[in-house]
C-alpha cells in the first residue's frame, strides 16, 4: 500500500477508466466518449480504458468505441459484475493508482469503497444529472457530472 501512495503522489499516476456501458450510453444522457475518456486523463496516464457492454451491443458501437483507444469488453452475463471484479483485480494487484467509474449504479459503491480503503484514489463520473448516484458520489474521493466536471 505504500508504493501505492507514492506511485499516486508521483508525476505520472496510472488511471483506469472503467465505463459501464448500459448505463452511461444512453440516449437520454447524449455522451460522448471522448470526453469520458478526457476526464478520466485529467487524474494521470490511461492504464487502462474499457467500455462494458452487454450482448445486445451494436457493432458499430463497438467499433467506434475501439477506434477511440477504449478495450471493449462484452458480457452475456451481468456487466456490473464483470466490471466490479475486473477493477477489483486491478486494484488488488497494484496495477492502477486511480479508479475512474463511469456509472450511475448504486452497485459501485462497494468497489469504490475497497478501492479507496486499499490506496486508490476513486472518482465516480454520472453521465448526467438525472443519472447522478449519490452513493457513488458519496463513496469516492472525488466525483462529478459529465461536462460539469473538473476543468471542463
Amino acid at each position: 500500500m505504500l508504493e501505492r501512495l507514492r506511485r499516486r503522489l508521483a508525476s505520472d499516476p496510472r488511471v483506469a477508466l472503467a465505463v459501464d456501458g448500459p448505463n452511461v450510453l444512453r440516449d437520454e444522457f447524449d455522451v460522448d466518449i471522448d470526453d469520458l475518456r478526457a476526464a478520466a486523463e485529467r487524474y494521470g496516464t490511461l492504464a487502462v480504458t474499457r467500455l462494458y457492454l452487454d450482448e445486445h451491443a451494436t457493432p458499430g458501437l463497438i467499433q467506434a468505441a475501439e477506434a477511440h483507444g477504449f478495450e471493449v469488453v462484452v458480457t452475456s452475463g451481468d456487466v456490473d459484475v464483470r466490471l466490479a471484479i475486473d477493477a477489483t483485480t486491478l486494484v488488488a494487484e497494484g496495477a492502477i493508482d486511480v479508479l475512474v467509474v463511469a456509472s450511475r449504479d448504486t452497485d459501485f459503491k462497494p468497489l469504490l469503497e475497497v478501492a479507496a480503503r486499499e490506496g486508490v484514489r476513486t472518482v465516480a463520473i454520472a453521465p448526467g444529472e438525472h443519472g447522478r448516484s449519490d452513493a457513488l458520489r458519496n463513496a469516492a474521493h472525488e466525483a462529478f457530472v459529465l461536462g460539469d466536471g473538473p476543468d471542463s
